[in-house]
């Protein structure tokens, strides 16, 4: 079999339409956005438990909760990671980074960067205190995270969002949202 060259305008003919339509505009990159030293209220995602010869705990989880010291809120489906060390009866945690997901009806904005806070208890101390042996960190404790510097964190991409704009655009007809036939047709 050999290969034919086809004139131009046969080609542009037939071009599905896609390419010449343009492709769909999305929102405008959106930002996560704190000033330094805001606080925001939240509790770990699981108990943290300090045995007797353990002093510090790597990459604990922590979700945002309502705080009566909170500056600010964070968006309701958001997780922190961060350390937590336990120094004269009080566990001080420190943060890390952050994934946020805002949502606005069918669609949401994705946040992950670095999240630098530092917790403090209810009475404005820093750590939080502990109470017995071994010292213990439960869901449900809430304590206030006070940003060490202003956060800007990026909207990242969301290949869903694009994939169900597309979707939406299409109004039915083409590849991604393709109209069912009225015959069943076997392939």
């Amino acid at each position: 079999m050999s290969f034919k060259p086809t004139p131009f305008w046969l080609t542009a003919i037939a071009v599905p339409f896609y390419f010449a339509t343009p492709l769909p505009s999305f929102a405008a990159e959106a930002t996560l956005s704190l000033p330094n030293e805001a606080t925001v209220g939240v509790e770990v995602v699981e108990e943290l438990t300090f045995e007797s010869n353990q002093a510090r705990l790597n990459d604990i989880l922590l979700h945002p909760t309502q705080a009566e010291r909170a500056s600010h809120s964070l968006p309701e489906y958001c997780v922190i990671v961060g350390n937590a060390q336990l120094v004269d009866k009080r566990i001080r945690v420190t943060t890390k980074d952050a994934t946020c997901i805002e949502t606005h009806e069918a669609d949401s904005d994705i946040f992950t960067g670095e999240f630098s806070a530092s917790a403090y208890a209810e009475d404005g101390q820093y750590g939080i205190a502990c109470e017995g042996t071994p010292c213990t960190l439960s869901p449900g404790q809430t304590f206030v995270l006070t940003l060490n510097e202003s956060l800007e964190i990026k909207e990242q991409d969301n290949p869903s969002e694009e994939l169900n704009e597309q979707r939406r655009q299409v109004d039915g007809e083409g590849v991604a949202n393709p109209v069912p036939r009225e015959e069943a047709v076997p392939d």
